[in-house]
């Protein structure tokens, strides 16, 4: 980590939950977490990168990292988990819903079980995660859920992302409502563009290609995982307390009115035709 605009210790004594945290964007939240001094809850599916992510987690700050093995789109699987780790910790200061998953498909040809595959775990993932929290919930805790610029931009190839990240911001916005008032929560999402190390960016750049993926963009470039941490900490920190209900773009200006995006979908639906041939 380079130097820090944050005051270190930060989240020192907090406890931050959460899915998705065995690689990419989840993951470097969770790092941020650890060196700012906060305990952390990881939760994913696959218990072999699960464990990989625990040891590797725990080498910042030994003791303080707990993995437990859950499918976000079981919500009682969920439950279990966050109930394992409030046992372990306390109750949660940060929550963040992160799992998520994605691919390139017409859809025309997308099958019932295909769009409900990303459906399931971004919407429904975001859902059960933060429910399963809500019970363990710290008084004014900080409640993230990681969306996409599909929520906002029509993209060809894309209708089941876009439907389920439209889905998690309508629930922020929601949660935010809700979960307010007296109980203080403050509830926001992240919308990272295309991030570098990330599964997320890869579908596209083996589609499409970084020069065209990202020459469009107002800053021509894929994003780093820093810098989503950085803006998760914001939220999660002082400065995030009268921010709620709403959606912080670290996208290099993709979500502005530009071409970009319609770029990014004509070069992904002319690769997969290619592809067919």
């Amino acid at each position: 980590m380079t130097l820090s605009v944050f005051a270190p210790d930060l989240l020192r004594s907090r406890v931050a939950f959460v899915t998705g945290g065995s690689s990419g964007i989840n993951k470097a939240l969770a790092r941020r977490f650890l060196q700012q001094g906060a305990a952390v809850v990881i939760v994913a599916r696959d218990a072999g990168r699960l464990e990989s992510a625990r040891v590797e987690l725990d080498a910042i700050s030994p003791g303080r990292v707990h993995a437990v093995s859950a499918d976000v789109r079981d919500g009682d699987a969920v439950q279990a988990a966050a109930d394992a780790g409030a046992e372990r910790f306390g109750r949660y200061d940060i929550v963040v819903a992160g799992a998520a998953g994605n691919f390139l498909g017409p859809t025309a040809e997308l099958s019932s079980n295909a769009f409900a595959a990303v459906v399931d775990i971004d919407l429904k993932g975001t859902f059960h995660t933060f429910r399963a929290c809500y019970r363990h919930l710290a008084p004014r805790a900080r409640l993230i859920a990681i969306s996409a610029p599909q929520a906002q931009l029509p993209m060809a190839l894309q209708a089941h992302a876009c439907a389920a990240k439209a889905g998690i911001e309508a629930l922020v916005r929601t949660l935010a409502i809700e979960w307010g008032g007296l109980e203080g929560a403050r509830v926001n999402a992240l919308s990272p563009g295309l991030v570098a190390g990330t599964h997320g960016a890869e579908i596209f750049l083996r589609a499409i290609g970084e020069a065209a993926l990202v020459g469009g963009q107002p800053i021509p470039r894929l994003a780093t995982l820093d810098e989503v941490a950085d803006a998760a900490l914001f939220l999660v920190g002082p400065t995030g307390d009268y921010i709620t209900g709403h959606t912080l773009a670290i996208d290099g200006g993709l979500g502005l009115p530009t071409t970009a995006a319609a770029a990014i979908a004509a070069a992904a639906t002319r690769a997969l035709a290619t592809a067919r041939r």
